[in-house]
């Protein structure tokens, strides 16, 4: 990332719907490559899906007057080489296969999802771990995402709260809390909810996709990134600092506010949640 914006790269939030999937076929081209693709392991099996994701510049953070605890205020950011991202979470079949051959022991107290819902209960080190393994199955380089590799993947050249617009229903993203735009009803159907919160990681791809493919970037799970929390991490204790890192997206227990795309929460280095998981960056 520069300090002065590259000429050369395109400003992607000035970009239509059909010229930013184009660029992203562009640069799937370039690199011998399906859009969507699935790296072929050592054992035989396939890695996550992954999303072709092209370089461009975009507009990280929130403006103040919406800006809360932690969030950053809004500056133009490069991203000055096309990389993949996992289409969607690691799942817990995933992540299984990993604990299967490297010996990764669950605590019997831990609470631990299934099949296609995202694995959760997992620190940054079993995240590392994991990645670790998939680089050496795949003979490619994959890491967590930085915050704004994440970011910009995740806006998909959008401006607003979230890729979808600037309010977010529950056919849309699994939150603790729901904003129900554009909706209404008469007589009796009008006292019935529209949607109740599922109080649960759902199974992966549930909810639409983004314009670039990536599925559940707004709840569902928080999701580890690479960067290290800079500053008070508690709005209560101003003191509390250390070896926290930022995730993003908001998760199945918060409400969708949290799970704008400009939001951020920091979480300890070895933090155990139910509500939290990780995505994958393969480098091109």
């Amino acid at each position: 990332m520069n300090a002065e914006n590259d000429p050369n790269l395109p400003f992607v939030h000035d970009l239509t719907p059909v010229r930013l999937r184009t660029l992203q076929q562009e640069r799937a081209r370039a690199a011998g490559l399906d859009v969507f693709f699935q790296e072929a392991l050592s054992d035989g099996l396939t890695g996550p899906e992954l999303a072709i994701i092209p370089a461009g510049v975009f507009t990280l953070g929130n403006p103040e007057a919406e800006r809360g605890f932690g969030e950053l205020a809004p500056r133009n950011v490069d991203i000055e080489r096309a990389f993949a991202i996992g289409r969607y979470c690691v799942t817990a079949d995933e992540f299984q296969r990993y604990a299967e051959a490297c010996g990764h022991i669950w605590p019997d107290h831990l609470v631990r999802t299934e099949a296609r819902q995202p694995v959760t209960n997992v620190s940054r080190a079993d995240a590392t771990g994991y990645l670790a393994w998939l680089s050496e199955r795949s003979g490619q380089h994959y890491r967590l995402p930085t915050e704004a590799e994440w970011e910009y993947a995740a806006r998909a050249g959008s401006a607003s709260r979230y890729c979808f617009g600037d309010d977010l229903g529950c056919s849309e993203a699994n939150t603790g809390s729901f904003q129900i735009v554009g909706r209404s009803v008469a007589g009796w159907r009008r006292f019935l909810p529209f949607c109740a919160p599922m109080n649960q990681a759902l199974d992966v791809g549930m909810y639409p996709a983004n314009i670039w493919g990536l599925h559940d970037v707004h709840g569902n799970v928080w999701e580890f990134t690479n960067d290290l929390w800079q500053g008070p991490a508690d709005p209560n204790s101003p003191g509390k600092t250390g070896r926290w890192y930022v995730t993003k997206g908001g998760s199945w227990f918060e409400s969708a506010w949290q799970a704008r795309s400009c939001a951020r929460k920091p979480r300890w280095f070895d933090e155990l949640d139910v509500n939290l998981g990780f995505r994958v960056v393969r480098e091109l």
